[in-house]
């Protein structure tokens, strides 16, 4: 490898090659919460060099790093920043590198640091201004990619063959994880979605809905940044490990329920998903509500399934497990008021 995969090894004589500039000394600091990648604050002195930068690494933790692996998320986000980011509008860090192991197990992500800001916290959730910030975010994402080949027929996000498969397989014992640890904390008719979940996980997994245009796959609160650079910006959308082509609706069905929550969806949920058509139609691209509900209700399902699977697959933590008891909840109530699983089971 050509490139610092740690960051420890991040010098600074290799950041003065990558910033064109003297670095006459470099420290590092943990940031972030992040459970499949590792993210640091560089402090950098020299010459005409930025106070800070941010840095984003493979996870420590060994299951961390073989579940992103297994599913190329290191590779996505690498390619994402190359080849995706510069063509929508969305806001992101800019970035000054980017190196990929040739395995797809190292890499490294060289960032602006766009703090002072503010993190997105699921388990504290957030307010309704938050939640409109990124749903004008979200079709900065979905309105310039939308049918554009070039993104959406692009071999960096295109699944491994028989990844489907193995997501089908593997999800009842993720069930299974998730049921010996939260059947006495999640409410009965919650867990009880999520088994039934289980019990079509083939079906869900190996689905072939016709992508519309790029989407996030994350798309929740702890992956965002809010008032950044001390406010001069609303916000600026990160960790892009999940990123594919698909429906537009399952980032704002997955942020709706298990972005926010119930209590702000109960509240706000037309205004935010008026709001979502409003962007796509300044952007050229007109919607109707009843063009997107079938997949809204549909997409809200992918929250819940990313918090099964998220839970049984990463590095086991405090925090980890109220994030994910938090994600369900949002995403389980939402699907239970929509009945999401009528709407999927009608694409059968």
């Amino acid at each position: 490898m050509d490139f610092p995969a740690h960051p420890d090894a991040v010098t600074a004589e290799w950041l003065g090659e990558v910033l064109s500039a003297r670095v006459d000394s470099v420290r590092w600091e943990p940031i972030g919460t992040g459970q499949v990648g590792d993210s640091v604050r560089f402090h950098l002195e020299g010459a005409g060099v930025p106070a800070t930068l941010a840095g984003k690494f493979a996870a420590e933790d060994q299951t961390s790093r073989g579940t992103a692996v297994m599913f190329g998320l290191y590779r996505k986000e690498v390619e994402f920043y190359r080849q995706a980011a510069p063509r929508l509008d969305v806001r992101v860090p800019r970035v000054h590198f980017a190196g990929l192991g040739a395995d797809g197990g190292e890499f490294i992500l060289l960032f602006e640091d766009m703090g002072p800001a503010r993190q997105g916290d699921q388990i504290r959730g957030c307010g309704v201004e938050d939640a409109r910030a990124a749903m004008r975010q979200a079709a900065a994402i979905h309105a310039p990619s939308w049918g554009v080949g070039e993104l959406v027929e692009a071999p960096w996000h295109t699944p491994p063959e028989g990844l489907g498969q193995k997501l089908g397989a593997l999800y009842p014992q993720a069930q299974a994880v998730w049921r010996e640890r939260y059947a006495d904390t999640l409410d009965p008719a919650m867990m009880r979605l999520c088994e039934e979940i289980a019990e079509l996980s083939e079906a869900f997994f190996t689905r072939e809905d016709r992508p519309q245009c790029i989407v996030h796959g994350d798309f929740r609160l702890d992956n965002m940044l809010f008032d950044i650079r001390g406010g001069a910006e609303p916000l600026a959308v990160l960790d892009w490990q999940t990123v594919t082509a698909g429906k537009a609706m399952t980032d704002v069905g997955y942020f709706m329920g298990t972005g926010i929550g119930e209590a702000l969806w109960r509240e706000h949920e037309d205004d935010l998903l008026d709001l979502w058509l409003a962007e796509m139609e300044t952007r050229g691209r007109p919607l109707s509500r009843e063009d997107i509900w079938h997949d809204y209700r549909v997409g809200i399902l992918s929250g819940v399934t990313t918090a099964v699977f998220s839970a049984a697959f990463v590095e086991r933590t405090e925090r980890g497990d109220a994030n994910f008891l938090s994600m369900a909840r949002g995403g389980c109530s939402l699907a239970l008021a929509r009945d999401s699983l009528s709407a999927f089971k009608e694409t059968l």
